[in-house]
């Protein structure tokens, strides 16, 4: 609560007292009135990231008038990569937006206005009654008579003398009413603004197509003994640890293994003029890629080489969580140096994921569908993963990508080989 001064009255004093004589200024009673005013805070566009510099206001979550405790999410800024969160700095009731949803707001834009203190609408005081002057007493508007006179003008004058038009002998039929085109089903149109992230997604794999030599090999892997393994130690693994023990991350944990081997797949080029410097990375960074209701995101499992199974479980479980809860930060997704997209949890049975740009090389997992296979040469019916790698040719030749494709298959069917 902030005194914004101190109102000055004076009580009659003729004005050449005021100006001419000092001792009747210095006499001049004074009456003191107490105005009380809370201050005003505007809220401006945070700071998003160093790559950020503006977003779209996606919507407010109060309206004007609304009380807001400190801390609490006055409004949502959509940028190309996260969901910004705009807090109150301080408790107070907002007076005024100074944004209107989907605009274009940059970093350091003042977007609220909010009066400062005060208390939820419940516990208010009333407002004290202003003092105005008497009201004068409106006389009651005569309703407007209806038109007598002209009812009576209408009555006195005599009626005109009835025409009579002779009856045609035969009515012609009436003419027949024009088919109306039959339409089957709804045929409206709905345009919708792509949003940011969409945007920003198409931007992406458009320049990882137009920059990258791309190149997919493909090969099969039984899921049988990981199945297996994962079947017999979930429930331990889940009664010790609290994390549902899946597949991701033996994935995860097999591409790690197999890049030891081949390391130029968490390589990736540099330089002007689409690149001219390999850059080799003894960790490894992987991107998940999860899908959410506002696009695909690949969030990153940092330092992957140096976690275990379940540590790699509980990372992903934990970056799959926020980026549905629409949680991600700009930490959470920068970097990355080798990505793993499984379409399988939708059903996919094969496709050709694309590169995620600096990377060189993109890992997709698929359904597993029961086949008959050739084991020993004998046909069995085994659970069958068809596995696809997208790697940059300018990097990773076709010998290259193909050996680690089989070393993450050889790690696979028999997972005993990761503990070697």
């Amino acid at each position: 609560m902030v005194y914004r001064g101190l109102r000055l009255a004076a009580r009659a004093v003729p004005k050449f007292a005021l100006y001419n004589n000092n001792t009747a200024l210095r006499q001049l009673p004074l009456q003191f009135q107490h105005v009380r005013t809370y201050a005003d805070k505007i809220v401006k566009v945070p700071q998003m990231a160093e790559s950020i510099s503006e977003g779209t206001l996606k919507q407010w979550n109060k309206s004007v008038g609304d009380f807001v405790e400190q801390d609490e999410e006055i409004a949502t800024i959509e940028t190309d990569k996260i969901d910004v969160a705009v807090n109150a700095p301080e408790a107070g009731v907002i007076k005024e937006f100074l944004a209107n949803e989907e605009d274009t707001v940059v970093v350091g834009q003042d977007l609220v206005r909010i009066e400062l203190g005060g208390a939820p609408s419940g516990d208010k005081p009333a407002a004290e009654p202003k003092e105005s002057a008497p009201e004068k007493k409106a006389e009651p508007e005569k309703a407007p008579e209806p038109k007598q006179e002209e009812s009576k003008s209408a009555a006195s004058a005599p009626a005109p003398p009835k025409q009579e038009t002779p009856e045609p002998k035969s009515k012609p039929a009436p003419a027949a009413a024009p088919e109306k085109p039959v339409t089957l089903g709804n045929r409206e149109e709905k345009r919708v603004k792509m949003n940011r992230m969409r945007l920003r997604i198409a931007e992406r794999l458009k320049q990882s197509q137009n920059t990258a030599a791309s190149l997919t090999t493909f090969n099969e892997v039984d899921m049988s003994a990981l199945m297996e393994f994962r079947n017999k130690y979930k429930e331990e693994v889940l009664k010790k640890t609290g994390v549902k023990l899946g597949f991701m991350s033996a994935f995860s944990r097999a591409a790690v293994l197999a890049m030891r081997d081949i390391p130029a797949v968490n390589a990736s080029i540099e330089g002007p003029n689409g690149g001219d410097t390999i850059v080799y990375r003894d960790y490894v960074d992987i991107s998940v890629a999860v899908a959410t209701e506002k696009g695909l995101v690949t969030p990153v499992v940092r330092n992957a080489e140096a976690m275990d199974l379940v540590g790699i479980e509980r990372s992903i479980a934990e970056l799959g969580k926020k980026a549905r809860d629409g949680k991600l930060t700009i930490e959470d997704m920068a970097g990355g140096t080798f990505t793993i997209s499984n379409g399988g949890v939708f059903g996919s049975l094969m496709g050709t994921p694309i590169i995620n740009l600096p990377q060189s090389a993109v890992l997709g997992l698929h359904a597993t569908k029961e086949r008959p296979v050739v084991v020993n040469g004998k046909i069995e019916i085994r659970p069958m993963m068809y596995l696809a790698l997208t790697y940059d040719h300018r990097l990773l030749d076709g010998r290259e990508a193909v050996q680690f494709l089989v070393k993450v298959k050889e790690y696979i069917e028999d997972p005993r080989k990761m503990l070697l």
